[in-house]
């Protein structure tokens, strides 16, 4: 039931900035960032929790920064020193209430980061 909707996508240079925004419709647990890259599998970027617990990819750590705005249920992803290798599908994610006691995850339909060299 609950959706979420990305925007920021786009291209730009190496060294350049990018910031990712994700919405979603209703409450949330966990929000965070999962990319794609060609030929490799779905990895972890970034979450959050409600209290604002962090967790990054190693590769991302110092150049990425994920927050969230618990009273909108947003999340946003501000990545700098984009590199190439940065080059994926982002897919905003969630775990949203289920049945009492139970979390399921969602999943946004992904949004382009293309780093040129």
């Amino acid at each position: 039931q609950v959706q979420l909707v990305e925007s920021g996508g786009g291209l730009v240079q190496a060294g350049g900035s990018l910031r990712l925004s994700c919405v979603a419709s209703g409450r949330t647990f966990t929000m965070g960032w999962y990319r794609r890259a060609p030929g490799k599998e779905r990895e972890l970027v970034a979450d959050i929790d409600s209290v604002g617990s962090t967790n990054y990819a190693d590769s991302v750590k110092g150049r990425f920064t994920i927050s969230n705005d618990n009273a909108k249920n947003t999340v946003a992803l501000q990545m700098n020193s984009l590199k190439p290798e940065d080059t994926a599908v982002y897919y905003c994610t969630a775990t949203v209430p289920s049945w009492v006691g139970a979390r399921r995850r969602i999943w946004g339909q992904g949004t382009q980061v293309t780093v040129s060299s």
